[in-house]
Formats: structure tokens, C-alpha cells, sequence
């Protein structure tokens, strides 16, 4: 029978039930490029788990009184980054809970450690056509604002995908409904935080999901 259909008390499917015990006041931690749709998914996921979602660049927002793209032009990205460390140590002292991070979270060593010591990294990792077809969508990426976006984004996932490699479990982000993708993220956190409780869709660490 599958985790799906095999529910608590609660209603709440074991699968979850397990992961949130396993999980004790860890966070679930999303990493990846912009456009991964981190946002999108955590959102979800964190009402599938029914613990609270978290989104670092919101948060640096309403700490700035600042939308982000104004961060970067008026203190720089050395500023930026800076904060962003800060704002997400604090968040990793609140879970459980879901957190989006930013692009560019993971590359630094600081913050890469606290989410080892207070939660499970998770990669959404997207191909290059995925992530420009989204991108293109918004115009509040500082980081594409080159004369060459698409080279830029290229450059930035040559730079960055080997540090998002270091996540604990790697989950594939494409074209299918967002409730897919959270099945998947809900069955990689049973096989590496529950393995002995039957759930869907289960993939080991850094798997990917064709």
C-alpha cells in the first residue's frame, strides 16, 4: 500500500508523518537557480508537510523596506550577500519549516554549513531552456541585467551547479505540474529521513529525475 493512501490518526499520510518526526525543528531548505521555481514549490511542499514556509529574499525585502533589485543597485551585491547570511541564519533557527533561498544562498561556505547543521538541502535543478522560458517572464533578476542574459545565466550555472551538487538530495525541476514535483521532493525526505516507511516516488541522494 502506498504512503498516499496509508493515512494517521490525523488524516496526514505516514510518509509525512515520518519525515516531520525525523525532521524535529530541522528546516527543509530549497537551493537552486533563479527561476527553479523554489518559491512556487516550498509553498506547496510546506502545506504538504503542514509546517510554515519561509522565503529568504522576502525577507531581506521586509527587513530593507526594499524590493531586492533595489538592494543591489543602490548597496551592491557584497551588501546584499552579506544580509542575505544573516537573514538566513535567523530563519534556521525557526523550524521546521520550508525555505526558499536565493541563487546565490548556496555559494557561500557560511551559510551552506548552517543549513547542514539545521536542515536537509534540497537542489531543484533546472536545464538552461527551463530556466530562460521563466526568467523571461520577470524583469527583476539583477543579476541578468547584462547585455547577454542567457550567456550570463550559462556562466552563473557553470560557476554554480557544483556547489548546488553538494545538497543533500537533488530533485529535477521541468514542465509538470507543481504537485508532481512535491511528490517527488516528499519521497526523496522519506528515503533519506524515513527509509523504512513505504512512500511514493522515492529518489536517493543526488539522483536525478528524468
Amino acid at each position: 500500500m502506498s504512503a498516499r493512501a496509508r493515512q494517521g490518526l490525523t488524516g496526514t499520510p505516514i510518509s509525512e508523518t515520518a519525515i516531520l518526526a525525523a525532521l524535529g525543528a530541522r528546516s527543509v531548505v530549497l537551493v537552486g537557480m533563479m527561476g527553479a521555481g523554489k518559491s512556487s514549490i516550498g509553498r506547496r511542499l510546506a502545506g504538504r508537510l503542514c509546517i510554515p514556509f519561509a522565503d529568504a529574499d522576502g525577507e531581506i525585502e521586509v527587513a530593507h523596506r526594499m524590493a531586492i533589485p533595489d538592494i543591489f543597485s543602490t548597496y551592491g551585491e557584497a551588501y546584499f550577500r552579506s544580509g542575505e547570511t544573516r537573514v538566513i541564519a535567523r530563519l534556521l533557527e525557526s523550524g521546521p519549516q520550508v525555505l526558499a533561498t536565493g541563487g546565490g544562498a548556496f555559494m557561500n561556505a557560511a551559510t551552506r554549513g548552517a543549513i547542514g547543521a539545521n536542515g536537509i538541502s534540497v537542489w531543484l535543478k533546472a536545464e538552461f531552456e527551463v530556466l530562460m522560458r521563466r526568467i523571461k517572464r520577470r524583469q527583476d533578476r539583477p543579476l541578468l541585467k547584462t547585455e547577454d542574459p542567457g550567456e550570463t545565466l550559462r556562466t552563473l550555472m557553470t560557476e554554480r551547479y557544483p556547489v548546488y551538487a553538494q545538497a543533500d538530495l537533488t530533485i529535477q525541476s521541468r514542465e509538470v505540474p507543481h504537485e508532481k514535483i512535491v511528490d517527488e521532493i516528499v519521497g526523496a525526505l522519506a528515503e533519506r529521513l524515513a527509509p523504512n516507511v513505504d512512500a511514493p516516488d522515492a529518489v536517493t541522494d543526488g539522483d536525478s529525475v528524468p
